[in-house]
């Protein structure tokens, strides 16, 4: 199969970047592993007129926006990428598609430790912006930085600094408290700031460049999302790990702007 443009990854970032691609008359393969990083949560926020939404549903819309513009969106995995004359050999678990060029919006993963899984997302998350209004005014853990701490208290005065998560008490599917430094500290909600690792092996294995950030090394890209590989481009959480889902959109929709106009140049 030939296409003009394979998306590897079909979240917020993929879908928005596929669905401008697609109106521009353009032949996308979304390829998709459909494990998105906000699985776990309930609800989405902060994304204009969509605020409280399932973010599986977000993802369900737009997946039929974009097959309703001829879009073709597979679940699927990426064994690897490979350059050729004319772009780029992008292998599937049974097949080979070539495309003119290629967008990686795989996100990242959240390193979260084995007792606090269960509870991910949920009463426990990493970001204040997406779950803090919902836990306002109520008993929070934080574990992070006191930069994360003094950020916390815009959503409640009652916040507690600890060093260490070891272990949480949950009754009647509630986080109750959170056990530190064998200390037991009553707890409405945790926020913790879990380590985070960039999905970006295919970026890498291509030569991407990367550059350090507060959580570490991410792959390098300019304001409309062009890696310093020619003809590949990258979005979303997978290049930026602060993005939230209406900005990863919108990164992903700027990246599929420059991607078109590089067809253009390239055909004329």
């Amino acid at each position: 199969m030939n296409c003009e443009v394979v998306i590897i990854g079909g979240g917020a970032a993929g879908l928005s970047a596929a669905l401008m691609l697609t109106r521009a008359r353009r032949s996308v393969l979304v390829v998709d592993g459909a494990e998105p990083r906000n699985k776990p949560a309930a609800h989405m926020h902060n994304y204009l007129s969509r605020d409280g939404l399932s973010p599986l549903d977000l993802l369900k819309h737009g997946r039929a926006e974009v097959e309703g513009y001829g879009g073709e969106i597979v679940n699927d995995t990426v064994r690897g990428v490979t350059k050729v004359d004319d772009g780029f050999a992008v292998e599937l678990s049974g097949r080979v598609v070539t495309a003119k060029r290629l967008l990686v919006a795989t996100g990242l993963v959240d390193e979260v430790p084995d007792l606090l899984r269960e509870r991910w997302g949920r009463d426990v998350f990493s970001c204040p912006y997406c779950h803090g209004y919902e836990v306002r005014d109520q008993k929070l853990v934080v574990f992070g930085d006191e930069m994360k701490v003094a950020l916390v208290r815009q959503w409640s005065a009652d916040v507690t600094h600890v060093q260490s998560v070891d272990g949480i008490e949950v009754e009647n599917d509630r986080l109750v408290a959170v056990i530190s430094g064998g200390e037991r500290v009553p707890a409405d909600a945790l926020v913790y700031s879990a380590p985070v690792k960039p999905r970006d092996e295919l970026l890498l294995a291509l030569g991407a460049e990367t550059e350090e950030t507060p959580v570490g090394p991410f792959v390098r890209t300019d304001a409309k999302g062009r890696t310093s590989v020619p003809g590949v481009y990258a979005a979303g959480n997978v290049t930026d790990p602060a993005a939230i889902v209406i900005v990863a959109a919108a990164q992903g929709a700027q990246a599929a702007g420059m991607i078109n106009m590089d067809l253009v140049n390239a055909s004329s």
